[in-house]
């Protein structure tokens, strides 16, 4: 059964001053929720985030992380992760969150695909490396070569509004919808909007985000919104326009040892099988030239 504390249970279980406490409820460090204007704060939660700092000794076992894929969404990957049968779940919350995830031991893996400064167009081989290298915890990361993949923007069937940059899109006021903080398309977006020269609040805006690229998608086919940052592959399945804008790597995080557990081997097998290159194709948008290769061993 579920335990909550309230702020003085949960800093005497936690051994700090509630001033403290706060501090840290303040800054999101600590797992809580607000309800009926009192903070809360699940003992299991607690429990977790103590534990996800721990410093673990060598020859110390730590422990196995829950078999999810978190960060970016991706059509060849979900099918991948179920084809194969990895037992591997898919959690999308974008890039950042999921390498975020993953530093904290709360995924198996993490889909990136990072967009840092300089000009699309360029090589972003480092990009998802360095993102990865940021997160001094994952002191043994992985870096595996996905796929790379064809980014744009997603309109309706036709194009009607004629989009061909993202300058357009301001001229137009076209309705764009925006991805979460953080998630690979939001960064290349922001990336794209900053070397046009363009203000950022000139664009007629979502006010919430779409968590992935399909989830934009059906707002594009519902005409919600005009346009959007996803894949090719995600316009293709949807018989949606699709203006292309940046290729990009996509790539798999995880830690040394992941790697070598079953589900993960599962994974790599099945992206070396020629079957997953016919699906690749099928989708439209992807190299897999490298899938599978190691991008980078810490």
């Amino acid at each position: 059964m579920q335990v909550y504390l309230n702020t003085e249970d949960a800093a005497r279980y936690l051994g700090i001053k509630e001033r403290k406490l706060y501090e840290l409820v303040a800054t999101g460090g600590v797992p809580c929720s607000k309800v009926t204007g009192k903070w809360l704060f699940p003992q299991a939660a607690l429990d977790r985030w103590v534990e996800a700092g721990l410093a673990h000794p060598e020859g110390f076992p730590p422990l196995a992380p829950p078999p999810i894929i978190g960060g970016s969404h991706d059509p060849l990957l979900e099918w991948t992760a179920r084809r194969s049968g990895s037992g591997l779940a898919l959690l999308n919350e974008g890039s950042s969150a999921g390498l975020a995830k993953l530093a904290r031991n709360e995924v198996a893996m993490a889909a990136i695909h990072i967009h840092a400064d300089g000009p699309v167009g360029a090589s972003d081989d480092k990009e998802n490396v360095a993102a990865a290298r940021a997160f001094a915890k994952l002191t043994d990361a992985v870096v595996i070569g996905f796929a790379r993949r064809d980014q744009g923007l997603l309109t309706a069937i036709g194009n009607p509004l004629k989009l061909k940059t993202i300058t357009d899109v301001m001229a137009t006021k076209a309705r764009l919808g925006v991805r979460p903080v953080g998630a690979g398309a939001q960064l290349l977006l922001d990336k794209l909007i900053g070397m046009a020269g363009l203000a950022p609040d000139g664009f007629n805006r979502t006010s919430s985000a779409f968590a992935t690229g399909q989830d934009l998608a059906f707002a594009i086919r519902a005409s919600e919104i005009d346009c959007g940052i996803a894949t090719r592959a995600v316009a293709a399945s949807n018989a949606l326009g699709f203006v292309p804008l940046a290729w990009e790597h996509f790539d798999l995080v995880m830690r040394r040892r992941t790697y070598f557990e079953p589900g993960p081997q599962r994974l790599f097998a099945l992206m070396r099988e020629p079957e997953f290159h016919r699906h690749a194709e099928l989708l439209t948008g992807y190299d897999i030239s490298d899938a599978g290769s190691i991008r980078f061993n810490r």
